[in-house]
């Protein structure tokens, strides 16, 4: 491995202006692809083998013009002072919008009258217009959208206050002034790491270009491919945070080659085959963690996990190839003056110690201590994820300042909470002697559960199908509202024993419903699969059992403790204000499973980066307490950066008005946090300092089994001691077309 890369690193630093060309080319067909692009993207969300979706397969069956999955929206007016909406003027006002919406598009499937399907307040102050459309949100136009809006703002002219809640106004986040921010502090931090703004620079710009060709890739392929909305979110907040850190490990070690007098080529050779092995492992424990989310299968998640790690495979590549050809641009520039001293300074005898061998040599004196309070203060930090209650965000998790929060609001003050969320019923009556009986039925046993309201079973034309409205007592997410399901599904069971109907409940909230269950059954499995691909990638990486059990374990404590915080702020509210939570909630039913496949990806990183130095140190002959000082003298500071830049670029998405990014943007800048900082920098030496020689302990039968990929590179620098290394800019390129 190390020698193969060491020959490309070689090839692309001489044949930089060829190598510059190929991306250039590559960015240019991606940007007219994303210039080309349609502006609308996929939103539908599908979730095989659950109650829900076969409950609406079936409506899609036997009652297509249902658009039972289609859009939905909510036109919500309450009238001013002591008046009504049901007062002659206000009544006329509403009854002329429901026709004008009618007219609006020839998207709309239905709209309702409030006045004729009792859509009105007790108290006559509010009423809504309930609107659904034939297709999803994300497949409305704009024209649709407008007509929506207009009738809002054309209504409010009257003196009524109209909001519109559903899921009609929804589309894509826009997140660039998280991007920018995030941008921002990881130049100024690369700038502090090189004292070079030419290595900042080269940095920055080619993690740049990886995200561009990946985003601009799948936003042109997003149409064909049915991506969602967030896919290239994800996409550019992993994407950007790794590009940036390959970067920097190929650029850092660049520089400490050049600092022992090897000349450029050379050294780019050498950087590429050292800090390039790590690269791709870490790179591949990403990749393996993003690809795993298939195993949930559920398609939203499989093609947002695997766009994911196309753009970080992406990062790989640059890394590997363009960033050593953008080191032959920059020459000498690429070093500084502050830089250059400080080299010179640091392989002085007389040179202090950096302050990651100031750390490690505390480590090393109390590592019990360093240990305990690493565990100990991440164990508390994860209590409260003993407390944890998954669902999806609503329109209540939305700013207040929205119209989907105000109308969400106006609905829960005017007809309770559990409007926001009704659920839909579907009784199956094909098997049944009589249908008509058994809907009926049904509807008794629902009401019996205790719900605000339930509308009377309506037919489908065949007469075998029939669809019944259950408002729950309590908002969509809440526990009560999924009892609720549950014990509707329960009383099924029952109907269908009796009478051979088949009742099963769908909606938004018992699809939500389904999605938390599914994560939580996939939890367990997924974990397995991606920790034991992994542990067998660093078993390979660093021919040891122990470390990667290390490795693994105390990802599994970052990744909790991150759980706990996302819970003290999301869910009980902690600092809520702080970072824009403007209503408490359950957590988003993705974010554990989702953080195991991103976060044990990244934590990964560090754990190679950092441990790989150790390990070249180790095997070149030093005790391993030697080997952990050395790792961390050439490895702490450019870790440090690494997790700084990763916390900026996921904290800028902290600022985003929408709920599912923010909470997701928070939890993986918290747990890079945890891991980079606590696990890696803290527990990880104690553990090796404790184990000691055991730490690289591999059985002789595993060690004669496994393929020796030799990341640290001893194979490349015993050849280049021989003296095989003069050879290599002449025969580099020959062999790498023989490899």
């Amino acid at each position: 491995m190390a020698t193969f890369l060491y020959k490309l690193g070689r090839l692309t630093f001489r044949r930089r202006g060829f190598v510059a060309l190929i991306w250039a080319a590559l960015l240019a067909v991606a940007g007219v692809g994303f210039a080309t692009a349609s502006t609308d993207t996929s939103n539908s969300f599908s979730i095989p083998g659950t109650e829900a979706q076969r409950a609406f397969d079936l409506l899609e069956e036997r009652n297509p013009g249902m658009s039972a999955d289609g859009a939905t929206a909510r036109v919500v007016f309450q009238a001013p002072g002591k008046e009504k909406v049901t007062d002659s003027a206000n009544k006329a006002e509403i009854s002329g919008i429901v026709k004008e919406l009618r007219s609006g598009s020839q998207q709309i499937a239905q709209v309702a009258d409030p006045f004729q399907v009792k859509a009105v307040s007790q108290d006559g102050s509010t009423a809504y217009i309930s609107v659904s459309y034939k297709v999803s949100s994300m497949e409305l136009t704009e024209a649709t959208r407008d007509s929506l809006e207009d009738v809002g703002k054309e209504a409010q002219k009257s003196g009524m206050k109209v909001e519109i809640g559903g899921d009609a106004l929804q589309v894509m986040p826009h997140t660039g002034t998280a991007e920018v921010i995030g941008v921002a502090i990881a130049a100024v931090v690369l700038v502090i790491t090189f004292g070079s703004l030419v290595a900042a620079g080269l940095s920055l710009l080619t993690a740049l270009i990886g995200v561009a060709i990946g985003v601009g890739t799948i936003t042109a392929l997003a149409d064909v491919l049915d991506l969602g909305s967030t896919t290239a979110i994800l996409a550019t907040m992993i994407g950007l945070a790794v590009g940036i850190d390959y970067a920097l490990f190929i650029v850092s070690r660049y520089r400490a080659e050049l600092a022992e007098g090897r000349e450029h080529e050379e050294a780019a050779g050498r950087a590429v085959g050292t800090a390039g092995s790590a690269v791709v492992f870490a790179g591949l424990t990403v990749v393996i963690a993003l690809a795993g989310l298939s195993v949930v299968n559920i398609p939203m998640l499989t093609k947002m996990g695997l766009a994911a790690a196309g753009a970080v495979a992406v990062a790989v590549l640059i890394a590997l190839t363009l960033v050593p050809a953008a080191l032959g641009f920059a020459d000498k520039r690429i070093m500084g003056r502050k830089a250059r001293a400080a080299a010179e300074q640091e392989e002085s005898p007389d040179a202090k110690p950096n302050m990651g061998t100031r750390w490690a040599r505390f480590v090393l004196r109390k590592p019990v201590w360093v240990m305990l309070v690493g565990v100990l203060g991440l164990g508390v930090i994860a209590v409260p994820a003993a407390s944890l209650e998954m669902g999806l965000p609503d329109d209540g998790a939305q700013p207040k300042s929205t119209t989907q929060r105000q109308a969400y609001d106006m609905l829960s003050d005017g007809f309770g909470p559990g409007f926001n969320g009704p659920l839909m019923v579907v009784v199956d009556t094909r098997n049944s002697s009589d249908g008509k009986a058994a809907a009926g039925r049904v509807a008794e046993e629902i009401e019996s559960i205790g719900v605000s309201a339930v509308v009377p079973p309506v037919f489908n034309k065949a007469g075998d199908t029939a669809t019944i409205t259950v408002i729950p007592k309590d908002r969509p997410s809440s526990h009560a509202t999924e009892e609720v399901v549950h014990g509707i599904r329960d009383a099924g069971e029952d109907v269908r024993a009796d009478t051979g109907a088949e009742v099963l409940v769908t909606g938004a909230t018992a699809m939500n419903i389904d999605f938390s269950q599914k994560m939580n059954d996939a939890l367990l499995p997924y974990l397995a699969l991606v920790v034991g691909l992994a542990f067998l990638l660093l078993m390979l990486v660093f021919r040891s059992i122990l470390v990667p059990l290390k490795a693994a374990l105390g990802f599994l404590l970052s990744v909790v403790a991150a759980l706990g915080a996302v819970v003290a702020v999301f869910q009980w509210g902690w600092l809520g204000s702080l970072f824009g939570v403007e209503q408490t909630g359950p957590i988003m039913s993705m974010m554990p499973i989702f953080m195991v496949g991103v976060v044990f990806g990244l934590a990964m990183d560090y754990e190679v980066f950092l441990v790989t130095r150790m390990r070249e140190a180790y095997v070149h002959g030093e005790t391993p307490g030697q080997a952990v000082v050395t790792g961390f003298k050439h490895g702490a500071r450019v870790v440090t950066a690494a997790a700084v830049i990763m916390i900026a670029v996921f904290s800028g998405f902290i600022g985003s008005a929408e709920q599912m990014v923010k909470m997701i943007g928070f939890s993986l800048a918290v747990a890079v946090l945890f891991d980079a900082f606590v696990v890696r920098m803290a527990i990880v030496p104690a553990v090796l300092a404790l184990l000691g020689r055991k730490a690289w302990w591999l059985p002789r039968w595993l060690d004669r089994v496994l393929p020796d990929v030799d990341v640290e590179g001893e194979k490349l620098q015993k050849q280049l001691t021989e003296g095989s290394g003069s050879e290599g800019g002449e025969s580099g390129e020959r062999e790498l077309a023989r490899v």
